[in-house]
């Protein structure tokens, strides 16, 4: 289980955190929302080890991948390459080429491999990122809106391509967004966070079943729960999704 336990964390006179404490579950997926500028981002690199807050505790691992908003593949090297650099210290030798096929085989970039980043649109390179994370062999991916800048299709897609690789591999999983529906389908725990200095406002447990978590009527209830609370409505600091 990952946690920060009573952290704090100041840029100058700008207090981010101050006494925030978070539960990560094991092999789950956490759905992190709140207003731009809260520490969303920030949360995720002191996660990361990337940076570290001015006090208190956090749980963490060495073994961690992130998923950005935007894809940052290597320009001069080809899809395959962008892979083979992160992989190949990280599995067995004689598995890497049947790791980078599986996985960009999952995200329909099997034809491209070859391709350069630049060759390809912002769709496909973020979906070679994705390949890119999820073939790392993380105990922690943490994941900064990495759908926020595709059209909808698109961004339906990839999400159910996420999901479908994760559930291979179900490692722990926190991922930021500003998109509600996007948090009901991925998220196991829903946590709502406060303009900053960022405190917890309320923690989902999301008990719909995620074939329904999409256009049903649950999810829809839960959706509209959210919301209010964005807006400012008051609420206890746990709930249910179900």
């Amino acid at each position: 289980m990952f946690k920060v336990e009573r952290i704090a964390k100041k840029f100058g006179r700008l207090e981010v955190f101050h006494d925030l404490s978070l539960v990560f579950p094991t092999g789950k997926i956490t759905a992190i929302l709140g207003p731009s500028g809260c520490g969303k981002t920030t949360l995720l690199k002191i996660l990361a080890g990337l940076i570290i807050p001015d006090q208190g505790e956090v749980t963490s691992t060495e073994k961690t991948s992130f998923l950005f908003q935007e894809p940052r593949l290597l320009p001069w090297l080809t899809i395959r390459q962008n892979l083979t650099l992160v992989l190949q210290d990280k599995l067995p030798a004689a598995t890497v080429d049947s790791a980078i096929e599986r996985y960009l085989e999952a995200v329909g970039l099997a034809e491209y491999h070859r391709f350069y980043p630049g060759q390809l649109s912002g769709g496909m390179k973020q979906r070679a990122a994705m390949a890119r994370a999820l073939s790392f062999p993380a105990e922690l991916l943490l994941m900064d809106e990495p759908f926020k800048s595709l059209d909808l299709k698109t961004r339906y897609q990839l999400v159910s391509d996420f999901l479908k690789l994760w559930r291979q591999k179900p490692n722990t999983v926190v991922v930021v967004t500003h998109d509600v529906k996007e948090a009901v389908w991925l998220g196991d725990q829903i946590l709502v966070l406060s303009e900053k200095p960022a405190r917890l406002i309320v923690r989902f447990e999301n008990a719909i079943p995620v074939e329904l978590r999409m256009g049903s009527k649950e999810a829809l209830g839960l959706e509209q729960e959210i919301v209010t609370i964005l807006l400012g409505a008051p609420h206890p600091v746990s709930g249910s999704g179900a």
